[in-house]
Formats: structure tokens, sequence, C-alpha cells
């Protein structure tokens, strides 16, 4: 029954096609009605190209069915019953197998655009890139971090950071680098980890790259402040005693003079001159380990938004007296002028104050003074706040001390300032950096 309407139309065919032959044979062999027999015999090639091409209508079907399979091409369709109920059974087959396929491929494409998503908003950067540098792969955070919209190969980021370059193209699986790029005054500190993956036979290195300056500058400052903890506690309970010890010692040779003493006046003056400079000395040196105690005491920042405009003209006239004083012309650029900024009004403006002191410290020496404050957004959306002045500039050397406590270039400093205005710039989960050019310029960043 299974090919039952398939040999009942071969037979037919058969049937036919002896039919017409014989017919063929008798009209050339008893009569000389040629042209009847020509009909005849076309007839018959006609019946053969027929039954050809019906039977092999099994073989065409499967090679359109592997066809379409080999090009992903879900849209052909083998339903029919012009050939009885086991060519329907394998043409049910091959929709079947087709429907397959089909529901996998989705599956598949569903997983890839998941995996992409995921990859596209996950917050470390990733690039993925063969032996010559072309890139397979980057997503959002390697493009921010990279400041590209798009990559097409490594070597491309040579404008960014030739030691990049150099280190993803010698890096090999499973090694780790730490790489320092400058980057519009801002020190990008990134940790680039490698490995290795293989796709058809090719090789892939697979990089993930995250900036850790900003840990790096927390740990940094942690550091310190363990210190400075550990060196103020110790000084202040050994200091404190012999500042009391000095002043009790000054007053009683001031109030039992020579008689008590058994000292000449000279002499006794002499002793109540040195008690006094040790306790003067010692309330200097009490004061000064209380100024670096501000570096673990600096209040949680208390956010707010106002406007970045408002900041700069209050710092302006915050600071009016002293630029008065020192015939420096101060200017102010805000872009948009609209531009907002979340954090603690009143901790930005003393970090303001400090580098508008130190700009007016740098431009002494300098005829024509000028220190501007500016703020905008950068490429990456982040608010800065900017405070330039055209003074000499700090050498190499020095530039990379200034945040360091402790460490001044001025006479009568204390070297807090600016680790003072690193450490709340931390506390806004910001940055503050400096770019100088020797002999002309000097520009201190605040990124927020």
């Amino acid at each position: 029954m299974a090919y039952r309407f398939f040999r009942i139309n071969c037979f037919v065919r058969i049937i036919a096609l002896s039919a017409t032959i014989l017919l063929l044979v008798y009209l050339l062999r008893e009569t000389t009605l040629y042209a009847t027999s020509l009909v005849a015999a076309i007839a018959v090639v006609l019946q053969v190209a027929s039954m050809i091409h019906y039977v092999e209508k099994t073989n065409r079907d499967l090679a359109r069915f592997l066809t379409s399979i080999k090009y992903s091409d879900f849209s052909q369709s083998f339903a029919g019953r012009q050939r009885g109920s086991s060519f329907e059974s394998l043409n049910a087959a091959f929709d079947e197998v087709i429907a397959e396929f089909h529901k996998a491929r989705s599956e598949k494409e569903e997983q890839y655009r998941y995996l992409q998503t995921v990859i596209q908003h996950i917050g470390l950067g990733l690039l993925a890139y063969d032996a010559s540098g072309s890139v397979d792969l980057i997503n959002n955070a390697a493009k921010k971090l990279l400041r590209v919209t798009h990559l097409n190969n490594v070597k491309s980021l040579e404008s960014f950071s030739r030691r990049l370059v150099e280190t993803l193209l010698k890096l090999k699986p499973g090694e780790k680098a730490l790489v320092k790029i400058e980057d519009e005054a801002e020190e990008l500190h990134l940790a680039v980890y490698a490995t290795a993956v293989r796709i058809r036979n090719k090789s892939i290195t697979l990089v993930s790259m995250q900036n850790i300056e900003s840990e790096l500058a927390e740990q940094e400052m942690l550091a310190w402040q363990k210190l400075i903890r550990v060196l103020t506690h110790e000084i202040m309970n050994s200091v404190t005693p012999i500042a009391s010890l000095a002043s009790t010692v000054n007053n009683m040779i001031g109030a039992e003079g020579e008689s008590a003493t058994g000292l000449s006046i000279e002499s006794a003056e002499d002793v109540r001159q040195a008690v006094a400079t040790i306790e003067k000395r010692s309330r200097g040196l009490l004061h000064f380990t209380e100024a670096y105690r501000n570096l673990t005491r600096i209040p949680k920042p208390n956010f707010s938004v106002f406007p970045a405009i408002d900041l700069l003209e209050r710092v302006t006239q915050l600071m009016e007296g002293q630029v008065r004083k020192n015939n420096v012309k101060p200017t102010i650029e805000v872009e948009p002028r609209s531009l907002e900024l979340t954090a603690d009004r009143e901790l930005v403006e003393q970090v303001l104050i400090n580098l508008i002191l130190n700009a007016i410290h740098a431009l002494k020496d300098t005829p024509d003074k000028k220190v501007e404050l500016k703020s905008r957004l950068d490429d990456r959306g982040r608010v800065l706040v900017t405070v330039a002045d055209n003074g000499p500039g700090i050498d190499e050397s020095v530039k990379e001390k200034i945040f360091t406590p402790f460490f001044t270039t001025k006479k009568d400093g204390s070297g807090i300032g600016l680790s003072l205005s690193r450490e709340i710039m931390r506390l806004h989960k910001g940055r503050i950096s400096v770019q100088s050019a020797p002999g002309e310029h000097t520009v201190f960043t605040l990124r927020f």
C-alpha cells in the first residue's frame, strides 16, 4: 500500500510507453505513414523523459533538502500528496528536519544575541583579535576606555598609546601586564590579561582591560593614612608631655627666680629661654602633626546638585582679596552654561581654593599673571573642572611627587594641601591630575 500510488503511476506510464513503442514498430514495418511514425517516435521520447523526470523527483527533493540545510534556507517546503503515502511521509520528514534545524538556528542566534548583550554591558573592557591584530570583538567598555567608536585593528591604537599596542601584540596567553597611559592629562593604569581561544582553526587572543588607577590611588592613600595615624599617635603621645613639662619648668623659673634655682640671673634667663624654645618647638610639632591628622578626618561628602558656574563664581569671590593683592587676572568659562555638578560644594570649594593659592604662589615672578577656571564635559561624559595658570610650570621629576603627603616645594609649606585635595576627590569617586609644560603653564584637572 505504501508505494501503491507511485507503482500504479509507474505501471500506467510503462504500459503507455510500451503501447506507443508497439504502435511505432507497427507503423514503421506495416505502413508508409512516415509522418504518423514521426509523431509516435516523438511521443516515445517524451514519455521516456517524463518517466525519468518523475522517478528522479525524489533525488531532486533530497538535493534541495541538503542545499537548504547547507545555506540555512528554512523557507523550503516539501509538502505534497502527488506520489502516495510513503512519499508523503518522506516529505513530512524533510519538513520536520528543516523545522528542527530552524529551531536550533533560532536558539543559537538567541544565545548569541544574549551573550553579545552581556559582553556589551559588562564593565570590563574586552578585546579579541588574531595574530595580525585584526579585531574580531570589542565591547562598549573597551571602546569607552580606548576612546574609539569602532576598531578594525589594534595597530590603529598607536595614536592613543604605542606602548599599549606593543603590549597587546606581544602578550602571550595567560600573561598579565600593567600599562600606564597619559590621555589628555588623565593618567590611566590599564591592567591587561590575555587568554587564547581557537575558533574555526583560527587562534584568537582575548584580552580583558581595566583601568585600576583609582584602585591604586585609593590603596596608596589608605596606606598613607594608616602610616599617618601611627606616626601622629606616637609623636603626639611623646611630644605632649615634653611641651607640658617645658611649660611647667618655664613657669617655675619665671616665678621663683634666682633665689630658688641657685642660678645667676643670666643663667636662669638662658635656661628659661631654652625651655621656652623647647615648649615652642614642641607645640609647633604638635600643631604640625595635628594638621596631618586632617587627612584621616575628612568628613563624608554631603552630595548635592548645583550649577558649575555657581561654584566657580563663589570660589572667585572668596579669593578676590588674594587675587587682587597679587595682581592676578582670573577668568571663568563653563561650557555649557547649564552644566551641573553632583558633589559636596564645601569640600570642592576647599580643593579649588587650595589650587588657586598654589597658582598664585607659582605666579609670583610672572609678569602677566593669569588663572583660568573652566568646567566642561570630557569625551566620556564626565564633568571636568580645571584650574590653569601661566606660571613657570612643574618639573617632570617633581610632578610625580606633588600628591605625596609631606612633600612640598614651598619653604613654609606643609605638604598637605594637594594630598588633602586628592583624598577629597577620592571620596567623590573622582580623580585629580596635573599636566604641566615647564615655562608655559600648569593645569590641574578635577574629574567627577
